[in-house]
């Protein structure tokens, strides 16, 4: 039975993906292995992180298709991509190839702003423009446009030998509503809603009033400003990304990382992080039926009824293949979830 007022109706979790330098390909592999245990659970998605200039996934679109012919039906989602390092016209060619390759199961979550490090990175990424580009909410809309078939260029036709499409190519139906904006100001909740993207929201937003508000409130307003701007308004989708860790199956020692780990990360959560006032929401360890309750009582996860919880960085492989057995078996079905047949 569920806990919640809204049963949940899509499962998914979301990994980085993290790989040694020395062995790369066996972090990589990891990584496939335990999204295609994700669907032998049944869960819904599948989400990969990006990284760049670290040991974690610098290419998801590239891993995603790599994952599209080892499963068959979970959806395999970005979480996010971060368009100051794309070129949306090219970007758009790689969604389109690769959900093209997995049936239309992508769902590409992308973000806006300069690129983690700009200062140091800048000249090796951009040596010509850098001072010039603009890495606002117009990188989203061109994306949005290239996906969606809007026309690239003024020329469609043959020339010579070769013919010309005035559009991306492939075009995939169906993927520019499956496009999903990342984001944890109410500025970019209003955007996503006005453009008609579906809503990443994750265990980080930003603390914009004066008055103190604890980070579910303040994910719970993000929500009604997006669905307040959206052509589907309360059917607008979103999907919710929270560290979740359940210990049921966990052994005396994966236990007792799981707590030190939460642990350590707890101090950040208590007041707004940084210049930007970041709130971190508390990660959720314990048995499911503890962590359903205390998601019951989550004013956002009320709001919702997709989720794409979060693994810890930093667990082993066999840490993961615990934790989503016990989501996937005890904490999702508490929370009204059924596995896809």
């Amino acid at each position: 039975m569920s806990l919640t007022s809204k049963p949940l109706r899509k499962l998914g979790f979301l990994t980085i993906g993290l790989f040694d330098e020395a062995d790369p390909r066996r972090g990589h592999e990891s990584t496939l292995e335990i999204i295609e245990l994700g669907e032998r659970l049944g869960f819904d998605s599948a989400w990969v992180r990006h990284r760049h200039l670290q040991y974690g996934i610098s290419s998801p679109v590239a891993v995603l298709a790599a994952v599209s012919q080892r499963t068959s039906r979970i959806e395999l989602g970005t979480a996010v991509i971060p368009l100051g390092w794309e070129n949306p016209l090219r970007l758009a060619e790689d969604l389109a190839t690769v959900d093209i390759l997995s049936g239309g199961r992508l769902n590409p979550g992308v973000s806006v702003g300069p690129p983690m490090r700009y200062d140091l990175v800048k000249e090796a990424l951009y040596p010509d423009t850098a001072d010039v580009e603009d890495f606002g909410y117009d990188r989203v809309r061109r994306l949005l446009d290239f996906v969606r078939g809007e026309p690239v260029t003024g020329f469609g036709g043959t020339e010579g030998f070769e013919v010309f499409s005035d559009r991306v190519q492939p075009h995939s139906p169906g993927l520019g509503r499956r496009l999903w904006y990342g984001g944890g100001s109410l500025s970019s909740a209003r955007w996503a809603g006005e453009h008609g993207m579906n809503f990443l929201v994750s265990s980080v937003v930003k603390a914009e009033d004066a008055e103190p508000r604890d980070f579910a409130e303040i994910q719970f307003s993000h929500i009604e400003a997006f669905r307040a701007h959206h052509p589907d308004g309360g059917h607008a989708r979103v999907s919710q990304g929270l560290v979740v860790i359940p210990t049921d199956s966990a052994s005396p020692e994966q236990r007792a990382k799981y707590a030190e780990y939460a642990r350590k990360r707890l101090p950040r959560t208590a007041t707004p992080q940084g210049p930007a006032r970041l709130m971190f929401s508390p990660d959720f360890v314990g048995t499911s039926g503890e962590i359903a309750e205390r998601l019951a009582a989550h004013a956002a996860f009320r709001e919702v009824d997709e989720v794409a919880f979060a693994l810890p960085f930093t667990f082993e492989h066999e840490d993961y293949v615990q934790i989503l057995t016990d989501i996937a078996t005890r904490l999702a079905p508490a929370l009204g979830w059924k596995p896809a047949s």
